[in-house]
């Protein structure tokens, strides 16, 4: 087959843990060297989250995004850089009072979710249209927000990569297109597996594959025990892949990951065996129109 495929190394994550995962990368020094050595695996984005080096928990702070960054673009000119702007979109009820919120809520305006992308400006940010439970918290993302959060990406000259964790998101996708809020052909990446979100499975993803907008440059991903077989699954129905430590800390059953290159490998044989290709950053700039 002629077409190539994009492989998107999801190296940290918010939510994934160095209990669950020993050789997570937390640091922007450690976070930094995992992502320049899965682009040389074979990984043409890599998709970045800032950690506390302290608590290991997402962050906000500017200061390590700019670090994280600075430390890939000067050993790695070519990959494409994608940064989050999952955090700040978490709301965990009081007991006593649900509408206040417990320690461990993160909810905070759109604005700041996105500074750090105005400030550094990547070739690629996600937006995430999921409302939904995971966990103990609720994730929010409410309709004006996003609206303020993608004039903002634009504005600052970045690709919105669309996470849609269920068939509702997508819903509110087309509505955003509609009213010329999303700028067509999208990008989109389908989130599967997550507890209470779409179910990881070969017809989930056929069908929001078949509801996507003409045009949109796709791909799928699957957490847990689910990576890899929905990594070939994307690329059976013709779309791009992610993996990494955010999504899966295992190799295979049993064996934890390495590091998020020793993923990026096993993904890139398996797409070998399957007759693709993957592409390189160049081809993945063409495919996703970005500019170099």
């Amino acid at each position: 087959m002629g077409r190539k495929t994009i492989l998107t190394a999801a190296i940290t994550g918010n939510l994934m843990t160095p209990e669950i995962s020993p050789h997570l990368p937390v640091t922007p020094e450690q976070i930094a060297q995992q992502a320049l050595d899965a682009a040389a695996a074979g990984a043409a984005i890599v998709h970045l989250h800032a950690r506390d080096p302290e608590t290991a928990k997402g962050s906000m702070r500017l200061d390590l995004y700019t670090e994280l960054v600075d430390r890939i673009r000067a050993k790695n000119t070519d990959v494409l850089i994608n940064l989050t702007t999952g955090e700040g979109g978490r709301f965990i009820p009081s007991d006593d009072d649900p509408k206040v919120a417990a320690e461990g809520s993160t909810l905070c305006l759109p604005e700041k979710r996105v500074a750090h992308v105005e400030a550094l400006k990547p070739d690629v940010c996600t937006l995430d249209f999921n409302t939904m439970w995971s966990g103990q918290a609720s994730v929010i993302n409410a309709p004006r927000n996003l609206e303020i959060m993608a004039k903002r990406i634009y504005a600052a000259g970045v690709k919105p990569e669309i996470e849609i964790f269920d068939s509702g998101d997508l819903h509110m996708v087309k509505d955003f297109v509609a009213r010329g809020v999303l700028k067509t052909p999208l990008m989109v990446q389908m989130v599967l597996g997550v507890r209470f979100g779409a179910v990881a499975n070969p017809e989930t993803m056929a069908y929001l594959v078949s509801q996507l907008p003409e045009g949109t440059e796709w791909a799928a991903f699957g957490i847990g025990r689910t990576a890899f077989p929905m990594l070939a699954q994307a690329w059976l129905l013709g779309g791009h892949i992610r993996i990494g430590m955010e999504d899966t800390a295992h190799i295979a059953k049993g064996q934890h990951c390495e590091s998020n290159a020793q993923l990026v490998e096993k993904a890139a044989r398996i797409i070998g065996d399957l007759g693709g290709e993957l592409a390189t950053p160049d081809e993945a700039r063409e495919i996703l129109r970005i500019a170099g």
